[in-house]
């Protein structure tokens, strides 16, 4: 994630709850939207280790069963998906493009060379979301992120104009192929819903994640892991429009106080719900069909709005409350929260450990829901009193001390 210990600025002032600089030259409202951001990507991936065969229910479809059933519970359900499904890692990636940037921006300031260190800390994000895909959650983000972050990485080696040129030729591209996949979804199944991989690997995979043993669970990915990396092929194009839009967004000031800096949020708020809200109620409302157009189609503009909403809020503080505290203490340990969401997830739905996935498979969404709630409850709790001790997260710990030690330095 966006390493907390860059996200500092040189000067800047403003009160403690403010977007703008506060204690020890922190940008507060970073730490707070990267906090959003990690619970809220759960939003989204706890359906995914509920659902019928788990990791590969969502290619099969198995993950999207029940939203829309009208029901209150499946109305609730549709709302609580439909509000977070892609919207959150779209925040995510532009956070991790506001990181990339402040990085650039240090290392011009101290003289360094560039892309230089940054070069070995995507490396060791490479590594450990290898490792997280492997031993924990098939859909990782880590690995596209550390290949995304290499190539943008160099880009800002590259003049303005190249930089604007590759954004919104990224940007085009992937509006397109989400419009055509979505037209060749909708043209195999005749307007039928509920399409899918619906194959006896779905089958196998039900079975596998509800009895299986974590050695075949493991195994289980590494056989599959060509079509269960296809996430991050998939999303290339918008990977890096998004990582562009960080390095954007940060080099206009959006994350600084002042008034340049809350009328750009104000903007990003009123334009990204204006038309996020509207286009994201209808891809839901299309059915399964529409998954592609919601999840990398509409859902980036909405974690644009969600961006800057949040920052307006953030803006009318006074003093920070215990939700801004609390997400703040997420948002420092962002890497390590990414991670241990999932393991918590994983050892509550799968057989390998509670197995509610199976056991309450007809109890409807909203034990999903409370599930989602208790792991927030203890990533905040955990979070908290981690930081009350230590400066970083473990993994981030794990980081920094590699780097020193000149493990992985040049």
């Amino acid at each position: 994630m966006v390493e907390a210990a860059e996200t500092r600025v040189v000067t800047g002032e403003g009160g403690a709850g403010s977007a703008g600089s506060g204690a020890r030259g922190r940008l507060p409202l970073l730490d707070v939207l990267r906090g959003v951001a990690i619970l809220g990507t759960l939003m989204s991936n706890v359906w995914f280790f509920a659902g019928p065969g788990a990791e590969w229910g969502v290619l099969s479809g198995n993950s999207s069963a029940g939203a829309g059933s009208a029901t209150l519970a499946g109305a609730a359900e549709a709302v609580f998906r439909g509000l977070a499904n892609g919207k959150f890692l779209s925040m995510l990636t532009i956070l991790f493009g506001v990181g990339l940037a402040l990085q650039f921006r240090s290392a011009a300031q101290r003289g360094q060379p560039w892309p230089g260190r940054y070069t070995w800390r995507a490396l060791f994000l490479f590594v450990e979301g290898t490792a997280h895909f492997v031993l924990v959650f098939a859909w990782d983000v880590l690995m596209g992120y550390a290949v995304v972050a290499l190539l943008v990485a160099w880009l800002l080696t590259r003049s303005a104009r190249a930089q604007r040129v590759t954004w919104i030729a990224m940007g085009a591209l992937h509006a397109v192929a989400m419009i055509l996949l979505t037209a060749a979804m909708l043209f195999a199944s005749g307007g039928a819903t509920g399409g899918g991989l619906r194959t006896d690997t779905a089958t196998d995979a039900v079975a596998l994640y509800a009895e299986g043993g974590y050695a075949e669970q493991v195994t289980f990915r590494l056989s599959h892991a060509v079509v269960l990396r296809m996430e991050p092929v998939l999303s290339f194009g918008l990977l890096v429009f998004l990582f562009l839009l960080g390095v954007r967004l940060f080099r206009a000031g959006a994350f600084q106080d002042g008034a340049p800096g809350r009328r750009i949020r104000r903007r990003l708020a009123g334009w990204g719900l204006g038309v996020g809200l509207p286009l994201t109620t209808l891809t839901v409302l299309g059915g399964p069909d529409f998954f592609l157009l919601e999840r990398y189609g509409t859902a980036p503009v909405l974690a644009i709005g969600y961006i800057g909403f949040i920052g307006v809020v953030m803006d009318r503080l006074r003093h920070p409350g215990p939700v801004t505290s609390a997400l703040t203490s997420v948002g420092r340990t962002a890497l390590s929260c990414y991670v241990l969401q999932n393991v918590i997830a994983m050892l509550a739905c799968y057989g390998i450990g509670l197995g509610l996935a199976s056991r309450w498979a007809d109890s409807g969404p909203w034990w999903v829901m409370g599930l989602w709630a208790a792991i927030c409850l203890v990533l905040v709790t955990g979070a908290s009193l981690w930081l009350r001790r230590f400066e970083h997260g473990p993994l981030e710990a794990l980081q920094k001390r590699l780097l020193r030690r000149g493990i992985i330095q040049h």
